[in-house]
């Protein structure tokens, strides 16, 4: 859902004067008042600024989907990771019969066995880890499992407490393509291993938020915003990933029994330390685009609704005061754009209280 602050106006819309009617004074164009009202009034300066198309929309803040990282090995679960654990490089995911299953990094899954004479990039993911790790002399970090790999192995597992046999089981290692982050204890100790152990989750929280097809110009990828959490906080933010997956629309209906809006899914990328301990929370994703600089803007509550139609302002000069016909464009933060005849930045526009 998307709470809209900003009115778009211009070509005889008036959408804007529903919502802030209550405010204007109706004028003709001479200046004479229409309906009577002496309410004080202040004044106000006409402002040059940049104005903007922004529009809050509502987030969640996570560490996004939940994977689930399923055993292989025959055997027990002996002990396995706490949830909150971030799963790097060499991090024993669980213990399977008193045995470490190790995390490395990789694109592939493990789907085989790698012992003297497999060649492959699980290989060469494997040969990766052990040359980042101190066993880099023993092998040439290929994609070719020699015996010299079979040394560096044995070295290894003779380091980390388990058998030293030169080779690899399919499920005694798990190749993950990013630092993840335990999410959730799925088994428990004395399970059989060959199941269900670990959800997991990238180490990153991020924002999701819907945005209606109709608004998806709003967000581009590496355009900065702003999230405020549920305490008021507000941090950096960064659009890294606009889908291009529509969902919703059809015949579907919602329980109001309008039609579902098509909606795309965005993410955002957070500044990782006003987060605190911070998991799971509702956020306000600020969303800014279609600058218009060096503009005119006056208080919304400055604008008068000309008996003709459309707006203006009551320019203050010393005693006196002109009506002037205004144009407007963007509203933002209490704020509207102006365009009209004899407008000026520093001019005293009414305001009434």
């Amino acid at each position: 859902m998307s709470t809209r602050r900003y009115i778009l106006l211009g070509g005889g819309a008036v959408a804007a004067a529903a919502a802030v009617a209550g405010a204007f004074t109706f004028l003709g164009t001479g200046g004479s008042e229409a309906t009577a009202d002496d309410s004080p009034a202040s004044t106000a300066d006409i402002e040059r600024r940049d104005m903007a198309r922004t529009e809050d929309f509502d987030g969640t803040l996570s560490y996004g989907t939940v994977y689930e990282l399923a055993g292989l090995l025959q055997g027990t679960v002996t002990d396995m990771a706490e949830a909150g654990t971030v799963l790097e490089p060499g991090t024993a995911a669980y213990f399977v019969n008193n045995e470490p299953v190790v995390v490395m990094q990789g694109e592939l899954p493990m789907w085989r066995d790698l012992v003297p004479g497999t060649e492959g990039p699980d290989v060469q993911q494997l040969e990766r880890f052990l040359s980042e790790n101190g066993y880099e002399n023993r092998f040439t970090a290929d994609d070719s499992y020699t015996w010299a790999t079979a040394a560096a192995v044995e070295d290894w597992q003779a380091d980390i407490g388990m058998a030293e046999t030169g080779t690899v089981p399919l499920g005694s290692v798990v190749f993950l393509p990013h630092t993840m982050r335990v999410a959730e204890r799925i088994a428990s100790v004395g399970d059989p291993s060959n199941g269900p152990i670990l959800g997991y989750t990238r180490n990153q929280r991020s924002v999701t938020l819907e945005l209606e097809v109709s608004d998806q110009d709003l967000a581009e990828e590496e355009m900065a915003v702003t999230v405020t959490l549920p305490d008021g906080t507000e941090v950096d933010g960064e659009v890294t990933d606009v889908s291009t997956t529509v969902s919703g629309g059809g015949s579907d209906e919602v329980a109001s029994g309008e039609e579902e809006p098509t909606t795309i899914e965005v993410t955002v990328t957070v500044d990782d330390g006003p987060l605190g301990d911070l998991e799971s929370a509702p956020v306000t994703v600020e969303l800014t685009r279609d600058v218009h600089e060096d503009v005119l803007a006056v208080p919304v509550e400055a604008l008068l609704a000309l008996r003709e139609g459309g707006y203006g302002l009551e320019i203050a000069d010393g005693g006196e005061t002109t009506i002037v016909p205004v144009d407007t464009g963007f509203f933002e933060r209490g704020l509207v754009e102006v365009e009209g005849d004899g407008l000026d930045e520093g001019m005293s526009v009414v305001v009434p209280e």
